[in-house]
């Protein structure tokens, strides 16, 4: 009889971790994409360099427009506007340009970084690469969405940094006097514009989360940021019909000029706090929706 000893049975495998099964050695899901390598992508890209261009060139167009026009006078208007003291000083300049650009021209490139950084993805059919790679869905939509949200910030403060600055070259530095009457000194203007900016980029919360959620559910980054640029503009409507009442409130475009409250001798705080529960509110329930949907998701392209 042999007394050979039996053939050694190999070590089972490590039950597999993780939702998505094994992994391998050394995988660590909170390493894959990583913010620094997103953003590096997308500051790298044409739309990227052309947004920029465009949003620090729109201070030297209005000033070549005054030069031109000639300075604001107010005539034929129903009151004075930011616009009729936009020559006054540099940080008058740059409140003025925030007037101007708040309600269209800083929607655009929300949506844009917002809306197109899921969806360009499938579009060029690598979506299911990085997924592949593997990087969990919701890491994927975490980073886009946090630098997405950072290059709309940069976008909102880049405009009127440049026009404080023109403005300042341009016209001079002095107080910021208020179309109503009375001035902020220049050492309490800067920090009141500070907290008008934020204030705009909450107030675009809305945009930039709808915009998120249609990039989870088209491949066509034009739709997505169309969808998001068109909707925001019904809200725009909407809230000009003034039969509609209270229910106007519960729009976010009612409270988006709420910003200019910082701009007043003495800061009211009521409109901005409402506006910013009504736009962080909307925010929530669609980025809550753009990552309950692409978790099952199957993607495709």
């Amino acid at each position: 009889m042999s007394t050979a000893p039996a053939a050694s049975v190999p070590a089972p495998a490590p039950a597999p971790s993780g939702p998505g099964g094994a992994t391998a050695p050394g995988y660590r899901p909170g390493r894959t994409l990583r913010l620094r390598v997103e953003a590096r992508r997308q500051l790298r890209r044409r739309r990227t360099m052309i947004v920029a261009a465009l949003l620090a060139a729109l201070p030297f167009i209005l000033i070549a427009a005054f030069a031109i026009g000639g300075t604001p006078d107010g005539e034929g208007r129903n009151g004075p506007t930011l616009m009729d003291t936009a020559t006054a000083s540099g940080a008058n300049f740059a409140a003025t340009c925030l007037f101007v650009s708040a309600g269209f021209v800083l929607v655009v490139p929300v949506a844009l970084f917002c809306g197109d950084t899921v969806a360009s993805e499938a579009g060029w059919s690598s979506l299911r690469y990085l997924l592949a790679a593997p990087v969990p869905r919701a890491r994927l939509l975490g980073v886009k969405l946090a630098v997405a949200l950072g290059f709309s910030a940069v976008a909102i403060v880049l405009l009127p940094a440049v026009a404080l600055v023109a403005g300042t070259v341009a016209y001079g530095w002095g107080d910021l006097e208020l179309p109503t009457g009375g001035a902020l000194s220049s050492g309490s203007a800067l920090p009141r514009l500070a907290i008008a900016v934020a204030y705009i980029f909450v107030s675009q919360l809305v945009t930039a989360a709808l915009a998120f959620w249609l990039s989870t559910v088209t491949d066509a980054p034009l739709g997505a940021v169309g969808g998001a640029v068109g909707l925001t503009i019904v809200g725009n409507v909407l809230d000009a019909v003034t039969a509609l009442g209270s229910w106007r409130d519960v729009l976010p475009a009612h409270w988006q000029f709420s910003w200019a409250d910082a701009l007043q001798p003495s800061m009211e705080w009521t409109g901005m706090l409402q506006g910013t529960s009504v736009s962080v509110s909307y925010a929530v329930v669609l980025a809550a929706l753009a990552f309950r949907g692409f978790r099952t998701k199957d993607i495709v392209s």
